[in-house]
């Protein structure tokens, strides 16, 4: 059965698999099935583009971004090399694709007896970042039962945070009753929402860094394509510094700013396709979900690709990629060196940029937060990380001491739980799992309060740009 899924998965992907689960979803909820079919059509084509456009910019920008890594000299020993890598060694261990059952499972009974209102198993692909961290776990410690903990807890620890974040995202992204609940980006909510109530109370709601306002203030420039090209441009320079006397190089340059320039004008209109594919389910669940005499209000996890070129996402993230280098390089005790991940930092952003509502000011300090304490955190677990991804066959970089994706490793939470199991003390893991039940509780009994909490500092950063200093409307 393990490997029957598996293949599934390999085979089909997402693309496929998700609208499956749309289209019969909707018939369970009583869509009609051409309806129904249409949803899940719409669906596939989204993500079917999401995956072509960030495939393409991918292999555009990601020589210009090798190349700033190079130039810098930094001789670092634990070497980024990419996500892919992680996956290959979460679906390379027995105990990995335990999990990719287990879960499947888990997360489908506790939907359906209303233990959560996050319907995860939509985004069943992504629980390679449990699997990971129980592959790692069941290596070193040899510790079937301890390791399957691991992923079960973090699975649920993943689950309160989407229930948490789930109407700002879907708000924020617009797309109608969906969630993100990538376990490798989902974790960082605890972080945003902190970062976010002191960077408000700090006055950096009104420091007016949003694409609304870019375009307000500078006209023409600051329209997402404008916006778009000259970061290209800026980050094509910084890649081809020791080029700018050769005509390649500037051709680098502009084919970047070009390129980042399209994701902005391009995106958008796939992301609308993408949204129509819910509006279905979310309109029949008005009429069928039903609890207790109450409508439910549930939300269907969609892949992260979904928020990867909404323009405050993007042009953070690319922001991101120098400062994070430079935190790379100058933070002591870091010996991790991101390089291929580095493009995806919009993907790891994504909670960040939507508790902030697309405030790219305190989303910067709070992104560079998450991604200097990820530093230390694959710092600490890489070389665990090396010796699972040797075992499974992966092959080491030339001149790569360890490797490690700094995409889905960094990752507070799931690092800390993963060190806290690495001890096989009782006292610790029972620690965290009392710390869950307790979060569990509140989130469950006030997680409208939370709702409307986050929604409320959603408001304060539009409120920020109508009030002038003297509290007159501009």
């Amino acid at each position: 059965m393990l490997g029957v899924l598996s293949n599934i998965m390999d085979a089909f992907g997402a693309a496929i698999v998700v609208p499956v689960i749309i289209f019969f979803i909707a018939l369970i909820m009583k869509v009609k099935p051409k309806k129904a079919f249409n949803a899940a059509l719409n669906a596939g084509i989204g993500l079917t583009g999401f995956n072509m456009i960030i495939g393409a910019y991918t292999p555009i920008v990601t020589p210009a971004i090798n190349r700033m890594v190079e130039e810098t000299g930094v001789n670092l020993r634990i070497l980024d090399t990419g996500w892919q890598a992680t996956s290959v060694v979460a679906y390379s261990t027995q105990v990995g694709m335990i999990f990719l059952a287990l879960g499947l499972i888990l997360q489908a009974v506790l939907f359906v007896v209303k233990f959560t209102d996050i319907f995860m198993p939509s985004d069943l692909w992504n629980n390679y970042s449990f699997m990971l961290w129980g592959s790692m776990l069941f290596i070193s410690t040899k510790n079937l039962w301890l390791s399957i903990g691991l992923m079960v807890l973090s699975n649920l620890y993943c689950l309160v945070f989407s229930e948490i974040v789930a109407k700002r995202w879907s708000t924020y992204y617009g797309y109608p009753r969906c969630t993100m609940t990538a376990p490798h980006h989902i974790c960082s909510v605890p972080l945003a929402m902190v970062m976010d109530f002191i960077l408000t109370k700090l006055g950096a709601n009104k420091v007016r860094w949003n694409p609304e306002t870019l375009q307000d203030k500078l006209g023409f420039l600051g329209e997402p394509t404008s916006l778009g090209f000259i970061l290209g441009l800026a980050l094509g320079l910084a890649g081809n510094f020791m080029r700018l006397d050769t005509l390649t190089g500037w051709g680098d340059i502009m084919i970047i700013g070009i390129a980042t320039s399209a994701i902005m004008a391009i995106f958008p209109k796939i992301a609308g396709i993408f949204a129509s594919a819910f509006t279905t389910i979310t309109d029949a669940s008005k009429r069928t979900a039903k609890s207790g005499g109450k409508d439910r209000v549930w939300y269907l996890a969609i892949n992260d690709a979904a928020g990867y070129g909404e323009t405050a996402t993007i042009l953070t993230g690319m922001l991101l990629i120098p400062i994070v280098l430079l935190m790379a390089i100058f933070l002591p005790g870091n010996q991790t060196l991101p390089m291929v991940d580095l493009i995806a930092i919009p993907y790891m952003i994504e909670l960040i940029i939507c508790i902030s509502n697309g405030n790219i000011f305190k989303s910067l300090i709070s992104g560079a937060l998450w991604c200097a304490g990820g530093l230390y955190i694959i710092t600490a677990v890489a070389p665990i990380f090396t010796a699972v991804a040797t075992e499974v066959g992966v092959n080491l970089p030339e001149g790569a001491m360890m490797i490690c994706s700094f995409a889905v490793m960094t990752n507070h939470i799931m690092g800390i739980l993963f060190l806290i199991f690495m001890t096989q003390n009782p006292l610790w893991i029972g620690l965290s799992v009392i710390v869950y039940i307790v979060l569990y509780v509140v989130v469950r009994m006030k997680k409208e309060s939370i709702h409307a909490y986050l929604e409320k500092m959603a408001k304060l950063e539009e409120e920020a740009g109508l009030i002038n200093e003297e509290g007159a409307a501009v």
